[in-house]
């Protein structure tokens, strides 16, 4: 159960995905492991090739659209599973999905997104299985990817939403 003050930073946060439960530090670790083996078969999918996601930019290569594809059908059917068999955490708190009201803002972040990923060859997710292979020119990427995070941080009360 979530008492109030939880709630209220839940509320004022805008995120509906804290939990009460406190673990030790090494509790993540689990966490750390399965990143490392998620950024290796990126690696081994030459889903991180920037020659790989140039050809997709490029309507060259079905790759990385499979990928894509696939990786969207995965989720699709997951969130119908959650939903239909009413799926609960680890922990036993219930999985709540709120719908989403659209904003134009969100073509417009698209949009910068992908300019980005076309300019860089690179997405945040596998911006650190980049650096790992040896690609240290990506820590460019990754810390305009902070900046911009920061930024948007710190502008998050005077944009519209």
């Amino acid at each position: 159960m979530i008492d109030h003050k939880e709630s209220d930073i839940c509320q004022q946060d805008i995120s509906i995905n804290e939990t009460a439960v406190n673990k030790p530090w090494y509790y993540n670790l689990k966490y750390l492991l399965t990143g490392i083996i998620f950024g290796i078969i990126f690696v081994k999918a030459e889903v991180i090739s920037w020659f790989r996601i140039q050809e997709m930019f490029r309507l060259q290569s079905f790759h990385m659209y499979g990928i894509i594809g696939s990786a969207v059908l995965v989720g699709m059917i997951s969130v119908w599973l959650i939903k239909k068999m009413n799926v609960k955490t680890i922990h036993g708190e219930p999985i709540t999905l709120s719908a989403k009201k659209f904003n134009k803002g969100q073509i417009y972040g698209g949009l910068i997104f992908g300019f980005g990923w076309a300019i860089t060859g690179a997405c945040p997710g596998p911006l650190f299985a980049q650096i790992g292979t040896g690609a240290l020119a990506v820590s460019i990427t990754l810390l305009s990817a902070v900046a911009g995070t920061w930024i948007y941080g710190y502008l998050r009360d005077k944009l519209p939403h």
